[in-house]
């Protein structure tokens, strides 16, 4: 296909037409052109103007009768609009100068190849020309479409410049790779590792936007290995990092939790794009590292370490300012329950403990046992398949049981005001204890999961703590 076919259509003609309308250059650049070579769809697309961009959007807007209004950020000398299914971008070309402790530039007006030279990486540094004269013609000063047949990562200028000027590059350079299984040559990331200090002057809030597009890598173990290989990840994630190495002693080791964990990681994005899931994935073993202890005759143990690991998932998200939301409890939840199936899978699993990983679990228990199955890192074929037999036995005993009890969000039949009502009661602890052991016959399966069978144990326990029920029934 021909760049004009490319970009033959409605939005890109209009924008033609604009450029010639004010005498203005126009260029599609960046990650629009990247992805077509790649054979990628992209949404995202960038418009360099030898001049003003702010303008040229505007008058786009109007030509396209664009409903929705231009976004214009003054500062940066940029707007944006959206049509379609495209958001779009308009920046007026530009030469950058940088300052050492931020990685916000100066700058100033400038060339196209000024504004091609300021681009982060080859592969993002082609531009095609929008202007009626050379429509589609592909500019490539820096060969570009080379590296992006060879799959490699390359500067366009010196990459201790490059980096030194704006160190999140040194994260994209591994996203990229990771997203597109590009290669990044030895040079380059030798000059990563001597850098790799100046990501402290980026803020976590960008880190961690490019740690989570690594983690929704088909192979997020590429990216990650990257990031550890670099120092980056000691620097960023240290908890992860520490997970590395074998320790021995008396003749015995344990196996490298950070390469299982990697292993881990890619075995779940096989199974789901849940960003969510993918990070309880990453961190579920990071408790091993403070529990780990070594007892003769035993062996390595790494007991408590779900339940260390969940109070470290709380200091992880607030030291990189993730959200501590529900999103934050969820991977907790996991990385605290990541064992349990495991116990259950090993032995003959009976109603009354699965209904307690239900009702511990609620909504996640689907996602907790996806991550027990990618946790199964065996290279022996024969226990490979034993296992993940038995989670499919315990996934099938889930569906049994819930069909049958309904515990997934389980709300006691009977309410802590009925049982006041019922013994003519205050707040006070017999209603907590007659809702605990109603809680605990349906779990063990006692009584059935509905109200008759909870009114009933109701009266029992009452009768036990000495209350006199009112006449109901």
């Amino acid at each position: 296909m021909k760049f004009e076919e490319a970009i033959n259509n409605k939005l890109f003609k209009t924008i033609s037409n604009c450029a010639d309308e004010i005498g203005l250059d126009c260029y599609v650049i960046g990650g629009f052109v990247r992805d077509y070579f790649l054979k990628r769809e992209s949404k995202d697309i960038d418009i360099v103007v030898v001049g003003s961009g702010i303008e040229m959007a505007k008058l786009v807007s109007k030509e396209l009768k664009n409903t929705s209004n231009v976004k214009i950020f003054k500062t940066y000398g940029t707007a944006m609009l959206k049509y379609s299914n495209y958001e779009i971008e308009f920046v007026g070309a530009r030469k950058e100068s940088y300052s050492h402790n931020s990685r916000n530039p100066q700058v100033s007006e400038g060339t196209l190849e000024d504004d091609i030279k300021r681009r982060d990486f080859t592969i993002n540094s082609l531009a095609i020309s929008l202007n009626k004269k050379n429509y589609g013609k592909l500019i490539d000063l820096h060969n570009g479409l080379e590296d992006i047949k060879s799959k490699v990562i390359i500067t366009p200028l010196n990459p201790q410049i490059t980096f030194n000027d704006d160190p999140l590059r040194m994260l994209r350079a591994i996203r990229f790779a990771s997203n597109l299984d590009f290669n990044i040559n030895k040079d380059l990331l030798d000059v990563i590792s001597n850098l790799n200090s100046r990501i402290n002057i980026i803020t976590k809030e960008r880190i961690v936007e490019e740690i989570n597009r690594i983690l929704l890598s088909p192979k997020p173990s590429y990216g990650f290995s990257l990031l550890e290989k670099t120092g980056l990840l000691k620097i960023i994630l240290p908890e992860i990092s520490a997970l590395k190495g074998i320790d021995e002693i008396e003749g015995q080791t344990h196996k490298d939790n950070f390469y299982h964990t990697l292993e881990v990681v890619d075995n779940i994005s096989k199974e789901t794009d849940n960003l969510w899931l993918r990070w309880a994935a990453l961190l579920h073993d990071i408790g091993k590292v403070p529990t780990k202890k070594f007892k003769p005759k035993i062996g390595w143990t790494f007991h408590g370490h779900e339940f260390e690991g969940s109070k470290m998932v709380y200091r992880i998200f607030k030291g990189l300012k993730m959200p501590l939301n529900d999103k934050m409890k969820y991977v907790q939840k996991i990385v605290l329950m990541s064992s349990r199936p495991i116990v259950l899978a090993q032995e003959n699993v009976t109603d009354s403990a699965i209904r307690r990983l239900i009702f511990d679990a609620g909504e996640s228990v689907d996602d907790l046992i996806t991550l027990c199955e990618a946790d199964i890192t065996t290279k022996n074929k024969e226990r490979f398949k034993k296992y993940r037999q038995n989670f499919k036995i315990v996934r099938n005993k889930i569906i049994e049981v819930e069909e049958r009890d309904n515990i997934r969000n389980f709300q006691p039949p009977i309410n802590g005001k009925e049982i006041m009502e019922t013994f003519d009661l205050k707040p006070c602890k017999s209603i907590g204890e007659i809702k605990e052991a109603i809680k605990e016959a349906i779990l063990e399966g006692d009584i059935k999961n509905d109200y008759n069978a909870a009114y009933k144990l109701m009266l029992e326990e009452g009768k036990k703590l000495g209350l006199i029920a009112n006449e109901k029934r």
